[in-house]
């Protein structure tokens, strides 16, 4: 029987969205907070090597092309094959599409619909599934959304239903 081989090590960015949103009354008045991947790895007692780096705390709808080409070069300056990234759902598609072509990395950006600190907040199966699925899939760019790994060739948000699902 062969050992476990050692986990890789995961670079692990942030960029804000809706998962870091933290709301100040029934307005929709609300900030993009620090980042919550941290705390939610934490409490799920991963064991895996990774480090977390804030690249900015924006609503994905605040994003601009330079945000996407910082984001970019952030991934291909990164020695880690693994990475991970929190982004905003509204624009996730964009900024996957414009990671496409960095060599040599597996990319999975994942998002919530709510905030990670609501409760019922579909934040925690989402990365979880994020850090399964950068562990397991060859080098591209991914999506990690509602149970569902996509690519952004093939992805669309469905606002009405809330959820990612297959483009034709």
């Amino acid at each position: 029987m062969n050992p476990t081989p050692e986990p890789e090590f995961v670079q692990v960015f942030t960029t804000g969205g809706t998962i870091d949103k933290v709301y100040y009354d029934a307005k929709d008045d609300y900030t993009v907070g620090d980042p919550q991947i941290g705390k939610l790895l934490e409490e799920a007692r991963v064991n895996f090597p990774y480090a977390i780096e804030a690249l900015f705390k924006k609503d994905s709808l605040q994003m601009s092309e330079a945000d996407r080409a910082r984001i970019r070069a952030a991934v291909a300056a990164t020695p880690a094959r693994r990475v991970l990234i929190t982004h905003g759902t509204d624009t996730m598609v964009e900024t996957a599409r414009a990671l496409v072509g960095v060599p040599g990395k597996t990319v999975v950006l994942v998002g919530a619909m709510q905030p990670a600190r609501f409760l019922g907040s579909d934040a925690e199966f989402n990365i979880g599934y994020a850090v399964a699925a950068v562990q397991l899939l060859p080098p591209g760019v991914y999506i990690a959304m509602n149970g569902q790994v996509f690519t952004p060739e093939r992805v669309r948000k469905n606002r009405e239903r809330l959820r990612f699902e297959a483009a034709p």
